[in-house]
């Protein structure tokens, strides 16, 4: 797989039903998908070029007129984020999901870009509740460019797409664990 979107839905799907997906037979089984895919194709897409036209390319090839419209362009999408959670703590079925994942990725990314202090009260807030959970806590301290590690970075906060991504939020299951981070083969 190469899609962090869709490594998520394989992952709450496959490994953790009930827990961080949200059945077909649930009300909130639309929204969920909706706001899964919304945390990668429409708040990560515009932050990536943000982060390649501010900090990747060479001084002479930069642009900051494009890393600019696109920070505003991520901000005003995330107006849908701030208008859920002005009723709710997660974004759909009343429950932390793997939507929850994909949409605090990107939170994370933006904070790394610097653009957490334009935030809302309200997502500022999620941001926080996000990144208190106590998977979260362990896998970025175990992280390469993690808390742990003494190197944190926004190139280190992502290894193996989503797969890391995931691993920060959920809970700790041994399922979900295994799946992220299989046993080494003993020699």
């Amino acid at each position: 797989m190469t899609e962090s979107a869709a490594m998520c839905q394989y992952l709450a799907t496959r490994h953790s039903p009930g827990l961080l997906d949200v059945p077909v037979s649930d009300a909130a089984y639309g929204a969920y998908l909706n706001w899964l895919h919304m945390g990668e194709a429409t708040l990560t897409f515009p932050q990536t070029l943000v982060l390649r036209y501010r900090h990747f390319e060479t001084v002479e090839r930069r642009q900051p007129q494009v890393a600019e419209d696109y920070s505003r362009w991520f901000l005003a999408r995330l107006r849908a984020v701030d208008t859920a959670l002005q009723t709710q703590d997660f974004l759909c079925a009343g429950r932390f999901t793997a939507a929850d994942v994909s949409v605090g990725y990107a939170l994370l990314l933006a904070e790394h870009l610097g653009l957490q202090p334009q935030f809302t009260d309200a997502v500022g807030r999620y941001a926080q509740r996000l990144q208190q959970r106590p998977a979260y806590q362990r896998a970025a301290a175990a992280a390469p460019g993690g808390a742990g590690s003494g190197r944190a970075d926004h190139r280190g906060t992502r290894c193996a797409a989503g797969g890391v991504t995931f691993a920060w939020f959920t809970p700790c299951t041994a399922s979900v664990d295994k799946f992220v981070h299989p046993p080494r083969e003993k020699p």
